[in-house]
């Protein structure tokens, strides 16, 4: 009986009804396009930065990410390497070495590039690598010849089957010379390393530089990203401390964690701004609510009806009216984030500019995770439910005598 009380007196005033309900729907709406937004441009630029670059975390000699040079690579230890696939949580291992050359054709100037070499099934199975091609293939076990990124190979003027002169220095300071057949070009959707990778098979790049059996890096593939720190313990003890060392992405880019934290706290703080419009909007229309039906919770307490379960009709009207707020602007919101989530922004002039900086694809995708609607539901949800009080500390203070006065 209390419920369709409620239900009745929500439609009882239409327009106040109305307006308090357009209220929390569009100010949920915006708090989920906005954070939809933020969280699905972050998604992005970890994914890209992460799975062009470094992994979520790497097997290294010590010192080497601090200074990224072949003299700082190592060779391995097989026991300590099978103890590390052998830790749950680890799914693999993916080895790579890596150096900077002069990179050349005789169709265009010099150009300082970035050497990768690497298992290309392993690259493929993990970080998707060959669904990156846009044209050939990439080299393979044993294999003389290179795969370029996009951006290089415009740059450089070469095609698929045009040939790449390397001229660098390799392990010891020995020379690493050497002519190459571009197999492949790739779009690593990543601007900095689409500017300057070149990717060859891992023994490849070993006998170019003379770093026979090395690696600059071990990639460790977790089974869940977001246990690193565990999973980094665990590993920690399995190897040689003294020589080598772990580090997870977070450690190896802390700047990039700066700049979506910082960005995450603006975004946060307007958040919080656009809350506080929300609760004071409720508490106005409570406010108003309650003075208009005085008299009337005045009369219903005269004729005898208990003030608690007054009070427990009156916060369910606010609680109802709070779900058609909430169901109606997450439902205006639906459509959007899943449109611009298969359809990304493209970004242009400083943006594109600032993104590219911190070697990110310029595109502001949307996040669809299920956990945004239910986090800012939730909160609009409480507000709500705060402001309610308002109006019971009213019911039970209230002297029905005077209230039937007025």
């Amino acid at each position: 009986m209390l419920v369709k009380i409620a239900w009745r007196n929500i439609w009882r005033n239409k327009r106040r009804s109305l307006i308090t309900l357009a209220s929390v729907a569009f100010a949920l709406f915006f708090a989920i396009i906005m954070r939809s937004m933020q969280l699905g441009t972050y998604d992005l630029a970890y994914s890209s930065v992460i799975n062009a670059t470094t992994g979520y975390m790497q097997w290294q000699a010590k010192g080497y990410w601090d200074k990224q040079s072949l003299e700082k690579s190592f060779a391995p230890d097989s026991l300590q390497r099978q103890a590390i696939e052998n830790t749950e949580g680890v799914v693999a291992l993916l080895p790579r070495l890596e150096s900077f050359a002069l990179l050349a054709s005789d169709k265009s100037e010099t150009k300082p590039g970035f050497l990768r070499g690497v298992n290309a099934h392993l690259e493929s199975q993990y970080f998707n690598l060959n669904e990156k091609l846009i044209a050939g293939r990439l080299p393979q076990s044993g294999e003389t010849g290179v795969t370029l990124a996009e951006k290089l190979a415009e740059s450089l003027k070469l095609n698929v089957g045009d040939t790449l002169v390397v001229i660098g220095q390799g392990y010891h300071g020995m020379s690493a010379n050497g002519k190459y057949p571009v197999l492949g070009i790739a779009d690593l959707k990543n601007p900095q390393a689409n500017k300057s990778t070149v990717y060859f098979d891992l023994k490849e790049l070993q006998f170019l530089t003379g770093a026979y059996g090395q690696v600059c890096a071990q990639v460790i593939i977790p089974e869940d990203h977001n246990e690193l720190d565990q999973l980094k313990n665990r590993l920690t003890a399995k190897i040689d401390t003294s020589s080598t060392e772990m580090l997870t992405w977070r450690e190896m880019m802390p700047e990039l964690i700066e700049a979506m934290e910082a960005d995450s706290a603006g975004g946060l703080a307007i958040l919080f701004i656009l809350y506080l419009v929300i609760g004071f909007g409720m508490l106005g229309t409570i406010l108003m609510l309650t003075a208009e039906r005085k008299p009337e919770f005045g009369i219903l307490l005269s004729i005898g009806m208990n003030r608690l379960r007054l009070a427990w009709s009156t916060f369910m009207e606010t609680t109802f009216l709070s779900f058609l707020g909430i169901l109606t602007g997450s439902l205006f919101a639906l459509p959007i984030a899943l449109y611009y989530h298969n359809n990304p922004i493209e970004l242009s002039g400083d943006m594109d500019a600032m993104m590219e900086d911190y070697g990110m694809e310029p595109l502001m995708p949307f996040s669809i995770d299920p956990e945004i609607w239910f986090t800012h539901g939730s909160i609009v949800l409480i507000i709500s439910l705060i402001v309610s009080l308002y109006a019971i500390v009213s019911i039970f203070r209230l002297n029905p005598v005077k209230a039937m006065r007025r």
